[in-house]
């Protein structure tokens, strides 16, 4: 007689199985991350790097939804951690412009 296979680990109603992707695994959007903290905003750069770490963890756990968050909080990070920068530049030349202007 032949033992009965394992039950599956147990998952709470409405959760992925465990290891078990549902979806293509996101994009980690990993490379941004770090060309934003290199040459833009260091502190969103480096909170788009600790989600873009995050997502391959997730997703290899089966935590699919997860993975989709934190992928979307490290595109979003990187986004804003190379826009803040140029907002910055613009308005410091707009104010050197003013400056220089009303001093002339």
């Amino acid at each position: 007689m032949t033992n009965p296979p394992p039950p599956p680990p147990y998952n709470p109603p409405g959760a992925p199985m465990a290891g078990a992707p549902i979806g293509p695994k996101p994009d980690n959007y990993l490379v941004w991350a770090i060309l934003s903290t290199l040459f833009c905003c260091l502190p969103l750069g480096i909170a788009s790097i600790v989600f873009a770490a995050q997502v391959d963890g997730k997703y290899n756990s089966g935590d699919y939804v997860g993975a989709q968050a934190s992928s979307a909080k490290a595109k979003k990070f990187a986004m804003w951690g190379a826009i803040v920068p140029v907002v910055a530049a613009l308005v410091f030349f707009v104010v050197l412009i003013a400056v220089a202007a009303s001093n002339a």
